[in-house]
């Protein structure tokens, strides 16, 4: 039984002859060429949402007059106000 699933692609003449000629720079299967593509666009769009949370929060600590040397405080204090709020939810 086959591990991999097999794609066919389509792109522009020139961006085909660039990865063919990129792949066989790096001495690698134009596969390997597009695996390496999709991890590198998936660890780009991760960091995308880090900086979007992060821009998020910050507006957010603003509306709410919390100050950055403040945020752990105020992290542990709801960490800590969820873990009682479990402890005294009935068990189901």
């Amino acid at each position: 039984m086959r591990n991999t699933k097999v794609y066919s692609i389509t792109m522009p003449p020139d961006l085909a002859k660039q990865a063919e000629r990129l792949a066989k720079k790096e001495n690698r299967t134009m596969s390997e060429l597009m695996r390496e593509a999709l991890r590198r666009y998936q660890a780009e769009q991760y960091k995308k949402q880090l900086q979007d949370l992060n821009t998020y929060g910050r507006a957010k600590a603003k509306e709410l007059g919390v100050r950055e040397a403040d945020v752990v405080a105020v992290i542990h204090q709801l960490r800590k106000e969820g873990r009682q709020k479990k402890l005294k939810q009935p068990a189901q």
